[in-house]
């Protein structure tokens, strides 16, 4: 997820306008989804020491992975506009480029996963494989609604380390 909003702050950093839009739980969804496969990969490469190479998340030729390759293939379209949205219009013919994407995934992956504690391997391995039998659009959905929800408990005040995406109110288009 810290990849994602590395994305946004990026692009969204250009004007004091693109700071006040925000993004919808679907173009959230989608962001999400064209991270995860460069975001599993590289936790693998984390968890290599710590997990058997049959673990889903150690294995880089899996139809597991595969599935997130194509769910992330099809949401790009969506994550482009969402960025674009946040940033500026011009950008759009930058992501245009059959190089975007995989230059800012492969670029900020390492962002989120770096901070993985090697101990956690585990609980994430049990995560993952928890979630590998649901679509990845269900996977995306459960990250942004942990992310939702995370981001309600620091606005209470509570102490949680919880990245800024920009999400839109619920109901907001």
């Amino acid at each position: 997820m810290r990849a994602l909003v590395a994305i946004v702050a990026l692009l969204a950093a250009s004007s004091a306008e693109a700071q006040s839009r925000c993004i919808t739980t679907p173009e959230a969804e989608a962001m999400t989804l064209v991270a995860l496969p460069d975001i599993i990969q590289q936790t693998g490469i984390i968890c290599t020491t710590r997990l058997p190479s049959s673990s889903l998340i150690r294995r880089t030729d899996s139809e597991f992975l595969d599935r997130y390759r194509d769910a992330a293939d099809r949401a790009w379209p969506n994550a482009r506009a969402a960025i674009v949205k946040l940033s500026d219009p011009m950008i759009d013919s930058l992501l245009q480029s059959e190089f975007a994407r995989p230059l800012l995934t492969a670029a900020l992956a390492p962002l989120l996963v770096g901070r993985i504690n090697p101990a956690d391997c585990g609980t994430i391995d049990r995560f993952v494989t928890q979630l590998a039998p649901l679509p990845p659009q269900n996977t995306a959905g459960v990250i942004v609604t942990t992310l939702r929800y995370f981001k309600a408990e620091k606005a209470k005040g509570k102490a949680i380390a919880v990245p800024d995406l920009p999400l839109c109110p619920e109901g907001q288009r």
